[in-house]
């Protein structure tokens, strides 16, 4: 593999070994106040014919989880006090009728329609349940604002029941809110800095029921993150080299059966255990993911390139208005006609820069974006670069547009 100048090469090891450089390419370009960000790990796929290094191996744990384990949606709707006036509007009925449940709940008789407070806000609740969630386990917990509040800054939630599809009650959220933003406005100025209408609570909710977990059968299924063939195939053969008999089949490219044998019937968390330490060398799939929003390009080191030439024309147009004052020079009475005029004086500027290079055939898309970078050529440029490249036949990866 030829060496990229500027690149890092990074990796991941095995369990109980440190980390060390394993094939991953790190390139940043700058043009102007714009970057380009390549980062990925070397993609056997990209390589025909390249031998896996023991660093490139991973745990089965790092590569799915067995099938059965999944994490479970839960919602509420609550209230946030405690706000500085950046509450719900009085025209809000939702959020007023809501307080005045509320405060039924204490014995406390408020109508609706008296309500005038905009120091509090209805929000809905969300928050993920894990597969061995424990009666006592404290879940994180996200907050956002469903009324017309100008930000959470500050507020607290109020108790607030969490409930499954189902409608049963599995969590109860409450506590001051963590909101990563801020908004304040006076005399129709504002200033606002992320978004002031959501917050987080780190550890908000109490489970208060847990999901029961499925108990391990005769056999269980492994459940690939990436589904694919190869690395199915070869997950199989590690499992069935580590414990020297015939127990995991590929079904297909998302999951392995295992079958649990006679000696772990008793102790099958004794046995996945050792199942989910098991490492195999994975297939990964050439691919390059390009985000046109932040303009981020994200590739693996070894995507390569056939040979192409890539010619960027650029054509620039600015139109600059500069608009003075002319002041007629009097001496003595001015006349009738005479007065101050606004002059304005426009500059139209044209400019056509045109850049060629070659890539020659055993080239990656680093050395492109390299190539591309001591062109001068920005990162969004970089990135429509990249789709012809794609659409000329000569990018040998998938093509990810975010």
């Amino acid at each position: 593999m030829r060496k990229v100048a500027g690149s890092v090469m990074a990796g991941l090891t095995s369990i109980n070994r440190p980390m060390t450089a394993a094939g991953a390419v790190v390139r940043a370009g700058l043009a102007g106040a714009l970057g380009t960000l390549l980062l990925g790990a070397s993609a056997l796929a990209a390589t025909p014919g390249a031998v896996p290094s023991a660093d490139d191996a991973l745990r089965l744990k790092d590569l799915g989880k067995v099938q059965g384990w999944r994490e479970n949606a839960l919602i509420g709707q609550g209230l946030v006090t405690g706000l500085a006036g950046t509450g719900d509007g009085p025209s809000n009925r939702a959020t007023r009728q809501a307080l005045s449940n509320a405060l039924s709940q204490f014995s406390l008789s408020v109508a609706p329609e008296q309500v005038q407070s905009r120091n509090v806000a209805a929000v809905m609740v969300t928050a993920q349940l894990p597969p061995f969630a424990k009666p006592g386990d404290t879940i994180d917990v996200t907050v956002t604002s469903i009324g017309d509040a100008r930000s959470l800054v500050g507020g607290t939630l109020l108790l607030t029941p969490l409930k499954a599809p189902n409608g049963r009650v599995y969590a109860l959220s409450q506590g001051p809110l963590a909101v990563g933003g801020y908004r304040y406005d006076a005399n129709g100025n504002v200033v606002q800095k992320n978004h002031p209408t959501v917050g987080a609570i780190p550890g908000g909710a109490t489970v208060e029921a847990g999901v029961p977990a499925q108990a391990a059968r005769a056999t269980v299924t492994f459940v690939l993150s990436e589904p694919d063939y190869t690395t199915s195939a070869r997950m199989a053969d590690a499992i069935n080299a580590r414990f020297g008999a015939v127990l995991a089949e590929p079904r297909d490219a998302a999951g392995v059966e295992i079958r649990i044998p006679e000696a772990y019937q008793a102790r099958p968390v004794a046995f996945l255990a050792q199942v989910e330490n098991v490492t195999v060398h994975p297939d990964r799939r050439a691919r390059v993911v390009i985000n046109e929003r932040t303009g981020t390009v994200v590739a693996g080191g070894d995507v390569r390139i056939s040979a192409v030439a890539v010619s960027h024309g650029e054509l620039r147009v600015s139109v600059s208005a500069e608009t003075s004052v002319s002041q007629p020079l009097v001496i003595g009475r001015p006349g009738g006609g005479v007065r101050t005029a606004l002059v304005t004086n426009s500059r139209l500027d044209v400019g056509d820069n045109e850049r060629a290079a070659y890539v020659t055939a055993d080239n990656t898309v680093a050395d492109l974006v390299q190539a591309l970078t001591r062109m001068r050529i920005g990162t969004r440029d970089v990135i429509s670069v990249l789709r012809a490249v794609k659409a000329a036949g000569a990018l040998h990866a998938d093509l990810i547009v975010q």
